[in-house]
């Protein structure tokens, strides 16, 4: 078993407004921090190339968990990320033995590094999301979902680049389960991907770009939104936080900000449920400084 099979929290209180039953994936406790991990081993163990040199651009959970996955599987990570990467995840790829290299201020520049230090090198790329073998492995979370809580109606997933909401949404696309993202306002790319019709280039900022700070979605994510009629939702840097301090103070969870994202609708009522609705929420990184809950 390369990756853990998560434990799901059922509470049964009001969060917010809404006052049914909240099935929480706790997918913050998978190897690295993240549900990046799944995705990661799953190209790696596609690939065949064992002991060859890999290569990903992140904001640091996906480069955690390249770097973990690299580690178990006898493969040598080098990581590009933006030079502004919090420390607790620069941290977090540096235990797992890769090398990190910080270039330029967003994604998108440590991305186009680390594809034209894979082109001069033979390496294998490990994209953080426009991928079919990571899709698949991020999708083994609503597999694991569907399991734990069958009556679940509803799933809330916090969206970057749209690795996590294309594969869980690729698996609930059958069910009548409606998946929605969940967007900070300063990294709205699949909230403009759908009023676009297709993914275009938009801002990047905010609490929590460092996690889901993706420029646009990706081609195969966005696919799988119009195939399975995913919505969008906005949330502040404010509710953000709050979500966070929420987490922290009622379950003693610690929640990165992206982590955090996909509740903040739920907690602050920018998204209602139907009534009988039977709402999930995956919870699904903790690469933070816990000292910013106390506050």
């Amino acid at each position: 078993m390369h990756v853990r099979r998560t434990p799901s929290l059922m509470l049964d209180e009001p969060v917010g407004a809404y006052s049914g039953a909240t099935t929480f994936k706790l997918e913050f406790l998978q190897h690295s921090g993240s549900f990046k991990a799944r995705g990661a081993f799953n190209r790696l163990l596609q690939s065949g190339r064992a002991g060859q040199a890999v290569v990903a651009a992140s904001g640091g959970n996906h480069g955690a968990a390249v770097a973990f996955a690299a580690q178990k599987l006898g493969f040598a990570a080098t990581i590009f990320v933006p030079q502004a990467t919090p420390v607790a995840k620069l941290d977090r790829i540096a235990s797992y033995g890769a090398n990190t290299i910080p270039v330029g201020e967003t994604y998108a520049e440590a991305y186009a590094a680390s594809q034209a230090w894979a082109a001069e090198r033979g390496a294998l790329e490990v994209h953080a999301y426009d991928d079919e073998a990571v899709l698949a492995g991020q999708g083994t979370i609503g597999r694991e979902l569907e399991a734990d809580d069958p009556a679940l109606t509803h799933v809330l997933i916090a969206v970057g680049g749209g690795g996590l909401i294309g594969g869980v949404g690729a698996w609930f696309a059958e069910t009548g389960v409606q998946v929605v993202g969940v967007e900070p306002e300063g990294c709205p790319a699949l909230h403009n991907a759908l009023a676009a019709g297709r993914p275009v280039p938009g801002p990047v900022g905010g609490l929590a770009a460092d996690s889901l700070g993706a420029r646009q979605v990706g081609s195969l994510m966005f696919a799988v939104a119009e195939r399975a009629g995913l919505q969008s939702v906005l949330v502040s840097d404010a509710e953000i936080r709050a979500t966070q301090i929420w987490l922290w103070q009622r379950l003693r969870i610690v929640s990165e900000p992206g982590g955090a994202t996909a509740l903040a609708p739920l907690l602050s009522g920018a998204w209602s449920p139907p009534a009988g609705s039977k709402v999930g929420v995956v919870l699904c990184g903790a690469n933070t400084n816990p000292s910013v809950l106390e506050s």
